[in-house]
C-alpha cells in the first residue's frame, strides 16, 4: 500500500487512497469503476476511416480527457468500428467512440472516408485528396467535432495530373502528407504518443490513430504513400493490386489505405485510467491551500530497486579483464550490501540503463573502454572500469563502479612486478558499489593481466603466464529467482606468442583468468586470442584479449565487450507501473502480488 501523509497544515491527517486501475475497452459495454472514484484520465478513439482510389483515409478522432466518474458504478462505454474496405472508388467513413460520464457524453468523431475523384472527406482526421477531372484534389478537415484541443488533423492534397497520387489521410498528430507527382503518392499523418498518461498500452506501443498512405494511379508500388508514423495506418498501394490497401491496425483508429481495393479503417479504443482518492479528515482552509499548491493529495510508495551499470571492457596484449558496472540495490540483496528503498511519488521518470564498454581496437597495447551510468531516480551506479593493456609505463587498471583489472608490464626491468588494479566504488557510495580490480604481474616475457573488480569480490591477481580471475558478482532475487549480476571480467595470458629478436620460439600456453560469476567475460588464454564479452544485462565486466607478435592478425587480439547494466524497480500490489519503449519495458507481477518493472535499456516509467 502506498504511504500517505494529509498533514499540509498542522498535525498529520488520516488519509486513505483508492488504487489506481486502469481498463482498456476494445469492444463495446460497460467500464465497473471502483467505489469513491472521483477522477478518470479517459482516451477516447475513433474509428479510422477506410481509404479510396487515390487518398488515404482518415485517422480517427483522438481525445485525452480527466473527466469525473461515477465510483462504483457501471460506466457505458461505445467503441467505433474502422470504416469497411470498398472494392471501387469510394471507401466508407470511421464510427463514433465514446464514454458517458456522470451523466454526460464525451465522444470523439470517426476518421474520413477516402473518395476516388473529388476532394477529401472531413472526420476526426480527414482523408487525403483524389483525382477530380478539373479539381483541386484538397484534403479533407479535420477536427469535425470542433474540439479544443482539435481532436485530428486534415488529409493532404492529391496530384491531378496524370499519371495521378493521392494525398495521406490526416492522424491525430499530425496532417496528412501531400502527393509530390505522379509516382509518389503523400504519406499518412503520425499517430499521438499518449504513453506519458497511459504508459506502455496497445499494438502500436502507445501510439494511436495514424493515417493511412495515399495510393497510385500508375503500377509502382514503390512510390505509394507510407501509414502514418506509428498509430496503425495503413499503407498505401497501386490501384487494382490484388493485395488491395493496406489496413488500419485494430484497436488504434489507425486510417486504411488507398488503392482499389480500398484499405479498411482501423477500430477504435477507449481507455480509462482511474485516478487515487483521497479522504479523511481535511479542514477547509488546509484543502485549498494544498490545491493551489499542487500538493493535495499527498502520498508515496516505498519502491525497491536494482540499478546495474555497464561492465567495462578489457585490455588487450596480456591486459586486465574490465571491471563490472556498478551494483546499487535494495530488498533483495546481500545484506552488506542493501541500501535503502527509496520513496516515489507518482509520475514519470526517466530510466537509463547504461551500456557495455565497446572492445579495445585491434592491434597492440589498447586499452579497454570504461562502460556506461545506469540511473533511477537519485540513484545513479558508475560504469564498470576499464580493463589496461601491456605497456611501457604504469597502466594501472580504470576505476569505476567496479576497477579494471591492471595490464602485465609496468616499465620496470624484467623480473617478477605488478601493476595494480583499477580502484572500485569509484565515485563512493555506502554500501558501496563494487571493488579494485586486480594487479598484472611480469616475469620475461609471461605476462598476465589482472581480473577486473565485481559487486561481491575484488578481481584476482594475474601470475606467471596465468590472467587473474575476474571478481564475483553479487546475487539478487528483486525478479524472484536469484540471478547474479556484476562479475568482474578475466585478466589474459602473454603465453602461446612468437616473440621477436632472440627469442624466437613460442612461449608456454598460458591460462586466461575466468570471468566473475555474474556474468563476467573470460580473458584470452594464449596468443592469439581474443577474450569473452560481458553476458548482456548483466553488468558483467569483458575479458581481456591476448597479444599479437611476429606479424600476427591484429584483430585476433580485442578484448571483449562489457556487459550492458539493467534497471528493476518492485513495488506493492497498490502500485501501477507502465513503462516504454516497448522494446525496453517488461512489467510482471510477482506470485506475492507485488509490481515489477524491468527495463533492459533505456526508456520512462509511470507509477501511478
Amino acid at each position: 500500500m502506498p504511504r500517505t501523509n494529509g498533514g499540509i497544515i498542522g498535525k498529520r491527517n488520516i488519509t486513505s487512497f483508492g488504487k489506481c486501475t486502469q481498463t482498456a475497452k476494445t469492444s463495446t459495454g460497460n467500464v465497473c469503476t471502483q467505489p469513491g472514484t472521483r477522477l478518470a484520465k479517459v482516451l477516447i478513439v475513433a474509428g479510422g476511416g477506410s481509404g479510396s482510389k487515390y487518398g488515404g483515409g482518415g485517422a480517427g478522432g483522438l481525445r485525452n480527457l480527466e473527466l469525473p466518474v461515477s465510483g462504483g458504478s457501471a460506466v457505458p462505454v461505445t467503441v467505433g468500428a474502422g470504416g469497411a474496405a470498398a472494392p471501387q472508388d469510394t471507401g466508407n467513413k470511421g464510427s463514433n467512440s465514446s464514454i458517458v460520464a456522470t451523466c454526460a457524453t464525451h465522444s470523439s468523431t470517426g476518421g474520413g472516408l477516402g473518395t476516388g475523384e473529388e476532394v477529401g472527406q472531413p472526420g476526426g482526421s480527414g482523408s487525403g485528396g483524389g483525382y477530380g477531372p478539373g479539381g483541386p484534389g484538397a484534403g479533407g478537415a479535420g477536427n469535425e467535432g470542433g474540439f479544443n484541443p482539435p481532436e485530428g488533423n486534415p488529409g493532404g492534397t492529391a496530384y491531378t495530373t496524370n499519371p495521378q497520387a493521392g494525398g495521406g489521410g490526416g492522424g491525430a498528430g499530425a496532417a496528412g502528407q501531400n502527393a509530390a507527382g505522379g509516382c509518389e503518392a503523400g504519406d499518412g499523418g503520425a499517430g499521438l504518443d499518449v504513453s506519458p498518461d497511459f504508459g506502455n498500452i496497445g499494438p502500436t506501443c502507445s501510439v494511436f490513430a495514424g493515417g493511412g498512405g495515399g495510393g497510385l494511379f500508375a503500377n509502382n508500388a514503390s512510390g505509394a504513400g507510407a501509414a502514418g508514423p506509428g498509430g496503425g495506418g495503413g499503407p498505401g498501394f497501386y490501384n487494382n493490386a490484388a493485395s488491395g490497401g493496406g489496413n488500419g491496425t485494430a484497436n488504434t483508429g489507425g486510417g486504411g489505405a488507398g488503392a482499389s481495393p480500398t484499405g479498411a479503417g482501423g477500430s477504435g479504443i477507449v481507455i480509462v485510467k482511474e485516478l487515487s482518492k483521497a479522504s479523511g479528515v481535511w479542514n477547509l482552509k488546509s484543502q485549498l491551500k494544498a490545491i493551489q499548491q499542487g500538493t493535495w493529495p499527498r502520498f508515496f510508495y516505498e519502491l525497491d530497486y536494482l540499478v546495474i551499470a555497464g561492465g567495462g571492457s578489457g585490455g588487450s596484449s596480456n591486459g586486465g579483464g574490465g571491471g563490472a558496472g556498478g551494483y546499487r540495490a535494495s530488498g533483495y540483496g546481500p545484506s552488506p550490501l542493501q541500501g535503502s528503498s527509496l520513496e516515489i511519488v507518482p509520475g514519470s521518470y526517466t530510466i537509463t540503463v547504461g551500456a557495455g564498454g565497446a572492445s579495445s581496437n585491434p592491434g597492440f597495447g589498447q586499452n579497454g573502454n570504461n562502460g556506461n551510468d545506469s540511473t533511477f531516480s537519485t540513484i545513479t551506479s558508475t560504469a564498470g572500469g576499464r580493463g589496461q593493456a601491456f605497456g611501457n609505463y604504469n597502466h594501472t587498471g580504470g576505476p569505476g563502479g567496479s576497477g579494471g583489472g591492471g595490464g602485465g608490464r609496468d616499465g620496470t626491468p624484467v623480473g617478477t612486478s605488478t601493476v595494480p588494479g583499477g580502484d572500485g566504488n569509484t565515485p563512493p557510495t555506502d554500501p558501496p558499489q563494487g571493488n579494485d580490480g586486480g594487479a598484472g604481474y611480469r616475469i620475461s616475457t609471461e605476462n598476465g593481466g589482472g581480473g577486473g573488480g565485481g559487486a561481491g569480490g575484488t578481481g584476482g591477481n594475474a601470475s606467471l603466464n596465468t590472467g587473474g580471475n575476474g571478481g564475483s558478482g553479487a546475487p539478487n532475487n528483486i525478479l524472484g529467482p536469484s540471478t547474479t549480476y556484476a562479475g568482474g571480467g578475466g585478466g589474459s595470458s602473454g603465453g602461446g606468442k612468437l616473440f621477436p629478436g632472440p627469442i624466437n620460439s613460442p612461449a608456454p600456453a598460458g591460462t586466461g583468468g575466468s570471468g566473475g560469476p555474474g556474468g563476467g567475460g573470460a580473458g584470452a588464454p594464449s596468443a592469439p586470442g581474443n577474450g569473452t564479452a560481458g553476458t548482456a544485462n548483466t553488468g558483467g565486466g569483458g575479458g581481456a584479449g591476448a597479444s599479437v607478435y611476429a606479424g600476427g592478425d591484429p584483430a585476433q587480439n580485442i578484448s571483449g565487450q562489457g556487459g550492458s547494466g539493467i534497471v528493476v524497480i518492485r513495488g506493492p500490489s497498490a502500485v501501477t507501473f507502465a513503462g516504454s519503449p516497448c522494446c525496453a519495458f517488461t512489467g510482471s507481477t510477482h506470485p506475492g502480488g507485488d509490481k515489477i518493472a524491468k527495463f533492459t535499456a533505456s526508456g520512462t516509467l509511470t507509477v501511478s
